[in-house]
């Protein structure tokens, strides 16, 4: 049987690996040396921690302006959601990489601090998706709507359900803002009732789903009549006080009474042929809004709806009954009965012996390795594990008007350039998953869509995607006017007056300080390949896979021993001896064929 029974002995490093993969965004080694040995209730105590910011507010870099966006040359917002005059002349310049930046501001975040409260604020998002590039709005209307979800991730999801409603990029996104009374549109109560609460269930007959029917859905949009963009996010909702960005509450949309459908709406069986009362003022409109939410979550199924999908994103994509009767219905039950927090009944999966396939000795359906990793994840994970130096975003911005656009001396656009020409539009659009913009209101296949779900991550594709950012991070580089070196991205060499700065990463790697600062005994090749695959992998690999990739190191036909002479080489020699023997261990750690994407390219990598 399926076991909730938290297990409280420490973790070993195999399933602390587990916890923290599954648990938060950033994973290193550091985080892993310091955790393993605790329980996981002690290692999520750590993780259960207020959200802090190591970037504060996103901010908008001088630019040259092309194309349709010429008018918008060397305009520069600045933190252009901290400014009082935020709907300012140039606000309507580059709303798309503005929305970018946004999107790069919660990523940079989320991969500094090791927190549930990411995680979970993904969780919120796969759920009450609002594609950024799809009608969502302005870039800070977008803002509003991560920070809405980030407020309430440690709280109660049946509240974010009832304030999302008022959202304005979710009322961009999903058309309710063009829902009144005598034209009714029904988009988002679909959705709400779809894809945001209950679950639609099997189909049992025409217009009539397990849990609702068609005249539902005609009945919520009723009740969501009348809700208004606030363009000027003046309307400030004291709920939803957050600190640093929201000192007064996040800006919401409003009530339009006169908009609103005043008559009473009457539910089907499937809600027990409940009537709600119809508003006729700001006041009553909005209990209203409250007794159709209660209705809707005081349904057993919408409570394992929502544990249905965390099962999905946290343990694991497919599952048999006995997980259904034994993990699923009981967490929905807790999950009722305290009134929707999502994070208690997270913390309670997270501990369980369940989640750390402890609880049966069947070893088909392992837990462990039994996800494939987002190209989120992939990128994290990445950057986190080989401590890859990414430009800070966080440097004083230039002044407008001066000459900064070429990113050589100009830290927070390189992070610009990093983030946007390499992550945003390279990356993650190859890879499958542009990043808070997937292709339906239900998210990414991989969060939704049988039989394949995680898989779908990787295919023929999109393993292009992930090898070339492999060799984008840790291959060639070049030495620009400054001195510094740079990654280029991999495949791509976009030329402009002659200079190929579009195709910089702006990223910094060494892989040789890295085994040297990384592995307790860079003279071993073995060692080197056993500590790599103790960090990556999500499982140990056996001596015939350790051999495997030895060999990146020591070549067939090579002794044994030129890996310990080039190293000593490179410790001890001087010159040009010297110089030889770094060309020779970068070329095996990380040039195409090296030692590092052979690992990271590996199946094994791609599992967590």
């Amino acid at each position: 049987m399926a076991s909730l029974i938290e297990h409280d002995q420490p973790l070993n490093k195999r399933l602390t690996k587990h916890l923290l993969r599954r648990a938060c965004f950033h994973y290193s080694k550091d985080q892993l040396n310091a955790m393993t040995g605790k329980t996981a209730a002690e290692i999520l105590e750590t993780l259960n921690v207020p959200k802090t910011f190591s970037w504060t507010w996103p901010n908008d870099p001088v630019t040259n302006g092309s194309g349709a966006n010429i008018s918008c040359a060397n305009i520069q917002d600045g933190f252009w959601l901290n400014d009082t005059n935020w709907q300012n002349n140039s606000y309507t310049c580059r709303q798309a990489p503005k929305r970018a930046l946004v999107a790069g501001w919660w990523w940079y975040n989320a991969i500094k601090q090791s927190t549930l409260i990411d995680k979970l604020t993904w969780f919120l998002f796969t759920t009450f998706t609002a594609a950024k590039d799809d009608g969502s709005g302005k870039s800070a209307h977008y803002f509003d709507y991560l920070n809405l979800l980030q407020f309430y991730a440690d709280k109660s999801v049946k509240d974010l359900a009832r304030k999302i409603t008022f959202d304005n990029a979710m009322l961009y996104y999903l058309d309710n803002g063009d829902n009144n009374k005598n034209s009714p549109n029904e988009n988002y109560a679909r959705e709400f009732l779809e894809l945001f609460t209950i679950g639609k269930g099997v189909q049992v007959a025409d217009g009539d789903y397990t849990n609702y029917t068609e005249h539902d859905v005609v009945q919520a949009a009723k009740v969501f009549s009348g809700i208004k963009l606030k363009n000027n996010r003046d309307n400030l909702d004291s709920d939803t006080v957050k600190s640093p960005h929201y000192p007064s509450g996040i800006p919401m949309g409003y009530i339009n009474v006169s908009k609103h459908d005043t008559g009473d709406k009457t539910f089907s069986y499937a809600f027990d042929n409940q009537t709600i009362s119809g508003g006729n003022s700001t006041s009553t409109i909005n209990t209203e809004l409250d007794d159709f939410v209660d209705m809707v979550f005081d349904q057993f199924e919408t409570a394992k709806n929502y544990v249905r999908k965390m099962y999905r994103m946290f343990v694991r994509s497919e599952w048999e009954q006995e997980v259904e009767d034994d993990i699923i219905t009981p967490l929905a039950q807790q999950l009722k009965n305290n009134g929707y927090n999502l994070l208690e009944v997270l913390q309670t999966l997270l501990k369980s012996k369940h989640f750390f396939d402890l609880d049966d000795s069947d070893n088909t359906n392992e837990n462990i390795g039994g996800i494939i990793k987002s190209p989120l994840q992939f990128l994290n994970e990445l950057i986190c594990t080989l401590d890859v130096a990414i430009p800070n975003p966080e440097t004083p911005q230039v002044a407008q008007g001066t000459n900064q656009t070429d990113g050589k001396n100009n830290e927070n656009y390189r992070f610009y350039l990093f983030w946007w020409n390499f992550c945003h539009n390279t990356f993650f659009t190859f890879s499958g998953m542009k990043l808070f913009s997937p292709a339906s209101v239900a998210g990414y296949p991989a969060d939704y869509q049988p039989p394949a779900y995680d898989k779908a991550w990787f295919n023929s594709n999109n393993i292009i995607a992930r090898y070339n950012t492999i060799i984008s991070f840790i291959g060639g580089t070049y030495t620009d006017g400054y001195g510094n070196g740079r990654n280029i991205i991999q495949g791509i060499q976009t030329t402009k007056n002659g200079y190929q700065y579009y195709s910089r990463i702006w990223t910094d790697f060494d892989a040789t300080n890295f085994i040297e600062n990384s592995i307790s005994d860079p003279f071993d090749a073995t060692t080197i390949v056993q500590e790599l695959a103790e960090l990556f992998y999500c499982e140990d690999i056996d001596a015939t896979r350790v051999n495997y990739f030895v060999k990146f190191l020591i070549h067939d036909n090579e002794p044994n021993y030129v890996w310990y002479n080039a190293w000593e080489a490179y410790k001890t020699g001087s010159g040009s001896t010297q110089n030889d023997a770094a060309i020779f261990i970068k070329n095996r750690l990380s040039g195409q064929d090296g030692l590092l994407p052979k690992m990271i390219n590996a199946a094994e990598y791609q599992l967590m």
